[in-house]
């Protein structure tokens, strides 16, 4: 029989997380597959009751119903990662008892894919661009990892310790070792949009890690790569994040070069 795990989220016709994950599964011999799972925000809980009764094995959420997934009745245990991040975006079904798991791997998969790209956090001085839910697993995995600072830029600045507004870039980013995109200014179709304000030069020793990854190349890259600062897409986290998931549902490490190929096919990327 096969086994069967998919995404939560509207809408989600966009992602191409059933590529990556069900060419892994393929590459594995493994009997299983990865759906969409279109749901409004009030049919959320009552869904994802009738899909465990139904025997899925566990879940990816993603917006509008990360927060809400921390929230659900069938909850059995929550990690230290999603806790603290305060969202979940995997879910795992419990073998016997119907209760699920819920987990964040994105941080995971943020901190993974700088691995792979040969950056350490550790001891690095760092600006977040956003303070939202993406943003709060990047901070996550930066403290997690040993980053000497970090500071999150928020265009409605509260006063809050470690929060400064777009006005205060100028005097910070000089200082800065990595710099993380987690706003949506630049992702398609709106890709002209960039959060870095005109007039302000990019850090030319900075590593720029934009989370969007369509378009491959933003604005922000662009502007990064111009100063002489070194720019990577957030694909890698996509893949990473999905990866770890893989693994919490199947107890195996997913061969991540596959799906790296299946998710830029997906996105129409030559090799």
């Amino acid at each position: 029989m096969t086994e069967r795990v998919g995404l939560f989220g509207w809408p989600v016709e966009h992602s191409i997380s059933p590529a990556m994950h069900n060419a892994a599964f393929a590459a594995l011999g493994l009997d299983w597959s990865y759906d969409l799972l279109p749901v409004l925000p009030q049919n959320f809980e009552d869904e994802v009751i009738r899909l465990v009764d139904a025997g899925y094995r566990g879940f990816n959420v993603t917006i509008p119903h990360k927060q809400a997934a921390l929230e659900l009745l069938l909850i059995g245990e929550t990690t230290p990662a999603a806790r603290a991040i305060g969202a979940a975006n995997t879910l795992i079904a419990g073998p016997d008892n119907g209760l699920l798991r819920a987990d964040n791997t994105d941080a995971r998969g943020f901190a993974g894919d700088l691995q792979q790209h040969g950056i350490t956090i550790e001891g690095t001085h760092c600006l977040v661009l956003g303070t939202g839910g993406s943003a709060r697993a990047v901070t996550f995995a930066l403290a997690q990892n040993g980053a000497a600072s970090v500071i999150r830029v928020s265009r409605r600045p509260t006063g809050q310790p470690g929060i400064i507004g777009y006005g205060d870039l100028a005097h910070m980013a000089p200082a800065m070792d990595i710099v993380i995109n987690c706003t949506p200014a630049g992702m398609s179709p709106r890709v002209d949009e960039s959060p870095w304000p005109d007039g302000v030069p990019f850090p030319a020793g900075a590593v720029l890690y934009d989370l969007i990854y369509n378009p491959p190349v933003t604005r922000l890259m662009e502007t990064a790569r111009s100063a002489g600062a070194r720019a990577i897409n957030g694909l890698g986290m996509l893949v990473m994040q999905g990866a770890y998931a893989f693994q919490t549902w199947t107890g195996i490490m997913p061969p991540v070069d596959v799906m790296t190929n299946a998710a830029r096919q997906a996105l129409g990327l030559e090799d």
